[in-house]
């Protein structure tokens, strides 16, 4: 989606920006906060002017003005790229948005995000976020994806496919959740460990194969200790 196409002045994409993080984060409590907590939002609005900057040919300018933001906030965002409407950069520290990144209407982006790039060639080499996409904390995007409309990303996950919409994708790398498994998770807040659930299956594995054998192990003292802590880590993992 073209900003130009939507004839909407540069003024009129900043006011709507500021309106953002009253929509989305329920911490807030005043305007002034907006100056001082919020590095997503003062990357946006320096983004906007930037982009502004880039396209109308003044290029360096465009970068310096990125640069001075990248000090100020942590945050690393290429002029270049497309962000649309209505999308938060929440906490924002260590998110990094390469040259050919494409961000649709009202995703939001945790702290420590990267849509990145995995190729030095002069073509799109960042990632597409279509509209209403969830991206967690920590997250890597790599290459020329996209992922589809109102998908949410865990945190820390990989991905380095394309993901279609109204999924979620978890885990390194990242796998795509089933729609059945979605409706059955609240995909904001409790998103499935797959890790976890792969040590599961290898530790009950383990005891089975235990028991087959012809000469299983005695249920000597070390026997008992080891199933202690075998028992102690089953807690754990609940």
């Amino acid at each position: 989606m073209d900003q130009k196409k939507e004839k909407i002045s540069l003024f009129s994409l900043i006011k709507e920006d500021f309106t953002i993080p009253f929509q989305k984060d329920p911490a807030i409590r005043s305007k002034i906060e907006l100056f001082f907590n919020y590095p997503g939002l003062i990357a946006i609005i320096h983004y906007r002017i930037a982009h502004k900057l880039h396209i109308s040919g003044f290029k360096v300018l465009a970068r310096a003005l990125m640069g001075l933001t990248q000090f100020l906030t942590n945050i690393d965002i290429h002029p270049a790229c497309y962000i649309g409407r209505r999308v938060f950069i929440d906490h924002g520290i260590g998110v990094v948005i390469g040259e050919t990144a494409h961000i649709g209407d009202d995703v939001t982006i945790y702290q420590g995000v990267s849509l990145g790039g995995v190729s030095l060639e002069k073509i799109k080499r960042h990632p597409t976020l279509q509209e209403g996409v969830i991206v967690g904390a920590g997250s890597k995007i790599l290459g020329n994806i996209t992922i589809g409309k109102n998908t949410r990303i865990g945190a820390n996950s990989v991905v380095i496919k394309d993901v279609p919409a109204n999924s979620t994708a978890v885990g390194i790398p990242a796998r795509i959740i089933s729609k059945e498994e979605t409706k059955e998770i609240d995909t904001r807040t409790k998103l499935p460990d797959i890790d976890k659930e792969l040590f599961k299956y290898l530790l009950k594995k383990i005891n089975l194969i235990e028991q087959s054998l012809p000469n299983k192990p005695q249920n000597t003292q070390e026997e008992r200790e080891l199933q202690k802590i075998y028992e102690h880590y089953l807690d754990c993992l609940k």
